[in-house]
C-alpha cells in the first residue's frame, strides 16, 4: 500500500499536459514527478525515478504511445489518454489500467485513478478539492466577449463546439464563449450533461425524443456520434 502514486505525463499536446497537471494537482493520492512531450525524453528518466503510473498519449512523433509501452520492461502502470478509440482492444491486450478518451472530464479522470489507487490495497479516500459536488452549483460564470456573464446551469440544454469556441444554448439566449468542452465539463452537473458527438453535449433532462441516432431538443436536432453512442445509451438505461 502506497500513500501516493507518483506519476509521469507523456503527451506532445501542451493543452492536454495542462489539463492533466491540473487534474493531478486536485487528487491527494497522486504526485506528479515529470511531464514530457515525447517518449524519448521520458525514457531517459523512467529508470531513475521509477514512476508508479504514466498518463500516456498514443499519437506522438517519432515513437507512438503503444510502441513505447511495448518497450517498457518492467512497465509502470499505464493509463492511456487519447482522442482515438480504435486502440482500446490493443490496450486491453497490453494490460493498460484505463483508457481515457479526450477531451477528458475530471469526473471520468477521478473515477479511473481512484479505482486504480484502491486496487493497490488502499481504502477510502477523502479529497479536499476533488469531491466538491458539482450538482450543488446553480450557475457558472463564462467569459463572453469583454464581459463575464453568469449563466444558470439549469437553463442550458445544448452545448455546441465551434472550433475554439462553445455555443451555449439556453432557454433564454445563445452564448458564445472561448472555452473547450473539457474546461466547461468541470462546472456542469455530470449526472445530467453528456457528450453525444465531438461537437455536441446535451442536457439529458431536456431531450424530447431520440430517433435514428438523432436527438430532438425543442427545434434543435443533434447527431449522436459513433464514438459516444454506447456511453449515451447506457446512461439512458441507467447503466453508466
Amino acid at each position: 500500500m502506497k500513500e501516493k502514486l507518483t506519476c509521469y505525463i507523456v503527451d506532445d499536446e501542451y493543452l492536454a499536459q495542462e489539463i492533466l497537471e491540473e487534474y493531478i494537482s486536485k487528487v491527494s493520492f497522486l504526485e506528479l514527478i515529470g511531464t514530457f512531450p515525447n517518449p524519448l525524453e521520458a525514457s531517459k528518466n523512467i529508470k531513475e525515478n521509477r514512476p508508479d503510473l504514466i498518463f500516456l498519449d498514443i499519437n506522438m512523433p517519432n515513437i507512438d504511445g503503444i510502441s513505447f509501452l511495448q518497450m517498457l520492461k518492467p512497465s509502470p502502470m499505464i493509463i492511456l489518454t487519447t482522442a482515438y478509440d480504435q486502440y482500446a482492444v490493443k490496450a486491453y491486450d497490453l494490460d493498460v489500467k484505463d483508457y481515457l478518451l479526450k477531451p477528458i472530464s475530471f469526473e471520468r479522470f477521478y473515477k479511473g485513478v481512484l479505482r486504480l489507487y484502491q486496487s493497490q490495497g488502499n481504502g477510502e479516500v477523502q479529497e479536499k478539492n476533488a469531491a466538491m459536488p458539482v450538482s450543488e452549483r446553480e450557475f457558472v460564470f463564462l467569459k463572453v466577449g469583454h464581459r463575464i456573464q453568469r449563466v444558470g446551469i439549469l437553463d442550458i440544454f445544448l452545448i455546441e463546439g465551434m472550433k475554439d469556441y462553445l455555443k451555449i444554448h439556453t432557454d433564454k439566449e445563445n452564448i458564445l464563449t472561448l472555452m473547450s468542452f473539457a474546461e466547461l465539463e468541470q462546472f456542469l452537473h455530470s449526472s445530467n450533461f453528456i457528450r453525444v458527438h465531438k461537437s455536441y453535449m446535451v442536457a439529458i433532462d431536456k431531450i424530447d425524443h431520440i430517433e435514428k441516432n438523432r436527438i430532438w431538443i425543442g427545434d434543435q436536432i443533434v447527431p449522436i456520434g459513433e464514438t459516444y453512442s454506447v456511453d449515451f445509451f447506457n446512461r439512458l438505461k441507467g447503466n453508466a
